[in-house]
């Protein structure tokens, strides 16, 4: 039976499925990745003085089982379920990238020569590899800019990738290649996305990541700012206020004289469009009133103020 998700799919979605993965109708994911590989260096500085650098290297298509087969005997995956995706997703770390990380995390200096040998994964170094995952479950959602709810729920590690199952090993996927460098040696960590996960992705990156900030443009900020400070705005300037009854104000009479309390040594309130600005002061130029800017509008005293008199 198909998952409500799948049932209510718009036939879109299902017509990009069906013509196969293109990274360009999911432009937002390179900053996904960019974004994972900031927080993978900067959680990787927490366990180790010695810095580690990771850089997206490559986005492409691919079958799961072609990735799987270039890396047999060769890397550490790690399985990851994703509840609120109904699917899961593998990162996994080359064997260059896991006898860098031992290095790293234990203290070298990268003066010894890198190792360049051919065999199993000892226990040190898959337990290295599963504390990195573990903090992996931790840095995948804010690559993703997922929900608080959602989670990435470390399974499983593996050293075979006959074993890495995270569907059928024919489908299709987007595969993410990350470079690490550190104690002047690196090596490489992947991240296999298949089809299923990329709806919920798309959807997820496009709630949450269209607020990117494109570059600035001076020349565009210039005019702004020219064609702001150009811009008329009215002013008020408030002498007394009052509150009175709507029967005194439907007695007023043409002619009539209201007088106020203000002095001339009131301050005077200005205003635009309601809001307080300045207290100033009252004065007098050239036969016209003048208003002397004397200091700005607390609106949280003035609030306090207000409750206080009455």
């Amino acid at each position: 039976m198909a998952s409500l998700h799948t049932a209510t799919r718009p036939v879109s979605d299902k017509l990009l499925d069906a013509s196969g993965i293109s990274v360009d109708r999911i432009p937002m994911l390179h900053v996904a990745f960019d974004r994972l590989a900031t927080h993978c260096a900067d959680s990787l500085r927490q366990m180790s003085s010695s810095p580690a650098y990771f850089s997206l290297s490559n986005i492409a298509p691919s079958r799961i089982d072609d990735v799987l087969d270039d890396y047999e005997a060769n890397a550490i995956a790690g399985v990851f379920h994703v509840p609120a995706w109904d699917s899961r997703i593998l990162v996994g770390f080359d064997r260059d990238f896991v006898f860098s990380m031992v290095e790293v995390l234990f203290g070298a200096d990268g003066s010894e020569p890198p190792i360049d040998v051919e065999r199993p994964f000892s226990n040190i170094e898959i337990n290295i590899a599963q504390a990195i995952f573990e903090r992996m479950a931790k840095v995948l959602p804010l690559a993703f800019g997922a929900p608080h709810d959602t989670t990435f729920k470390f399974e499983r590690i593996e050293t075979r990738m006959d074993f890495a199952i995270i569907g059928r090993r024919n489908s299709q996927a987007l595969v993410a290649k990350f470079l690490l460098q550190a104690l002047n040696r690196g090596g490489e960590m992947f991240v296999i996305l298949p089809q299923s996960v990329l709806n919920p992705v798309r959807e997820t990156l496009a709630n949450t990541m269209a607020g990117e900030a494109a570059p600035r443009d001076p020349r565009w900020a210039r005019q702004i700012q020219s064609e702001v400070q150009r811009t008329e705005m009215r002013v008020d300037a408030i002498l007394e206020e009052r509150f009175i009854d709507l029967s005194d104000v439907s007695n007023f009479e043409v002619g009539q004289v209201i007088e106020l309390q203000a002095t001339p040594r009131s301050r005077v309130k200005l205003t635009c469009r309601g809001e307080p600005l300045f207290w100033c002061q009252l004065g007098q130029s050239n036969g016209v009133y003048t208003i002397k800017i004397d200091e700005h509008v607390d609106a949280d005293q003035e609030f306090l103020n207000d409750i206080l008199s009455r």
